[in-house]
């Protein structure tokens, strides 16, 4: 007498198993040269293709698309992802969040790593916008400007101005993580109880230096101008540090 015997997976040859089937789908839209937005093989193709099973492939996808390598559509099948930093801003906003009932570090820190970036691509922006007059910054100076002298907010128009202000560096990455480090800074504010800088003036005028400075040819006078920017907003951070300390 015989009795057939069963295999069962444990949780941890599971994980080993999707992992793999990660790894090989990773491989496989290298392989192929897919790029952003291209179809990717059924699911039957790639448990076919890859040799492993559907479970695994069904694990390895949603792995993929947390990771915005693959954009799962339901009823038109699956693509290649964005390949953007969401997964970034969505881990640095929880980290955030996690950490707001002690000292706001990460906030404080994100906002360091905004500094950095702006202030590392002076020499870039001079070489750039020296000798010129770029009007669309100037409305946008101007409409932060109106906006402050009437109390009003200007989230919008700083996002594009920073935006717009690198688009002539011609460095994607760059670009992304400025866009990535301002979302999780604007979005973090108002969840961790901090307040808009109160010198929302000071800041409009900031912009307004940034963009006369890279226009003049002067990195220095942007440097400061840089600084000028994130002071009311290092402050609103340090107020916030200082009320839970009270």
């Amino acid at each position: 007498m015989t009795t057939a015997s069963t295999t069962t997976s444990t949780p941890g040859s599971t994980r080993k198993s999707a992992w793999s089937a990660t790894d090989a789908i990773k491989d496989l839209i290298l392989a192929e040269g897919l790029r952003p937005g291209d179809p990717m093989p059924t699911e039957t193709s790639l448990c076919d293709r890859l040799g492993i099973s559907r479970s695994s492939v069904r694990e390895a996808i949603r792995t993929l698309a947390s990771l915005d390598i693959v954009e799962v559509r339901h009823g038109h099948g699956t693509f290649v992802g964005e390949l953007s930093l969401s997964p970034l801003v969505n881990g640095l906003i929880f980290r955030a969040r996690s950490d707001a009932h002690e000292d706001l570090r990460t906030l404080r820190e994100v906002l360091a790593v905004r500094i950095a970036l702006d202030l590392a691509m002076a020499e870039r922006l001079v070489d750039e916008y020296a000798g010129t007059k770029d009007d669309e910054l100037t409305a946008l100076v101007e409409a932060m400007t109106r906006k402050a002298a009437n109390g009003e907010l200007f989230i919008d128009e700083d996002r594009t101005f920073h935006h717009l202000l690198l688009e002539k560096v011609n460095n994607r990455l760059i670009s992304e993580l400025v866009g990535a480090f301002w979302t999780i800074h604007t979005d973090l504010q108002p969840h961790l109880g901090v307040a808009p800088g109160a010198d929302i003036v000071e800041t409009a005028r900031a912009h307004g230096e940034m963009l006369a400075a890279v226009q003049a040819g002067d990195a220095g006078a942007y440097r400061e101008a840089v600084q000028a920017h994130y002071a009311p907003l290092q402050r609103a951070v340090e107020r916030a540090v200082t009320e839970r300390e009270q």
